[in-house]
């Protein structure tokens, strides 16, 4: 690739990880809920399932998606069942009512499970996979080697990994965290709502 193309592909990993969707509700959430840390470490997680999935995209998986049907009705259908389960959990933290504090053996568990959850929607998000379909292929030559394809990978990662870091960080400066905080059932109850939403859309098929 030549380095303009590198360039292009660069802009295109920036505006995909700025564009708003499940995967910005999820880290805005955690952040929310459990801290810096824990958005954090979902800005992280995500950042890896981009870039495997950036990698495999890469690698011939969009040209397969746009040729058997089945391979995209089952990143589809596992794409509503991860928004599906994330709008469960976001539910039934609302009704748990807000939280002043976290208990400290639940600390590590909340860390991870906010990896998981930031690396899944990177994996099963609608919009990610539309995307890869629509702006990612033209950068794909049949030709393409190893190196080239672990680099997209990489540079995917990177941008979208430190993108949703840097969104947790700037979110839990200074009091925001406090005052946002004392609303966070109402905002796990929203994004539990966004979360079907984005899953019935998935199902209707306008992503």
């Amino acid at each position: 690739m030549s380095p303009e193309e590198w360039a292009g592909l660069t802009l295109v990993f920036i505006l995909g990880a700025m564009s708003p969707g499940p995967s910005l509700a999820v880290v805005l959430r955690n952040s929310l809920s459990g801290g810096r840390r824990q958005g954090i470490m979902t800005g992280i997680g995500h950042g890896i399932g981009f870039g495997i999935y950036a990698f495999l995209a890469a690698a011939g998986i969009a040209t397969a998606l746009s040729i058997h049907d089945s391979i995209e009705m089952m990143l589809k259908y596992g794409g509503v069942a991860i928004l599906v389960w994330l709008g469960l959990i976001f539910i039934q933290s609302a009704r748990n009512g807000a939280k002043e504090n976290i208990q400290k053996n639940d600390v590590a568990s909340q860390h991870r499970q906010g990896f998981v959850q930031g690396f899944l929607i990177a994996l099963f998000n609608p919009k990610i996979l539309a995307w890869m379909l629509a702006l990612y292929t033209p950068f794909i030559e049949a030709d393409v080697d190893i190196e080239t394809l672990i680099a997209m990978g990489f540079l995917g990662m990177t941008i979208d990994g430190t993108w949703y870091v840097t969104v947790a960080t700037v979110l839990t400066t200074g009091d925001r965290i406090k005052k946002l905080k004392s609303m966070s059932h109402i905002i796990d109850g929203s994004m539990g709502i966004l979360m079907f939403i984005f899953a019935i859309i998935l199902i209707l098929g306008v992503f």
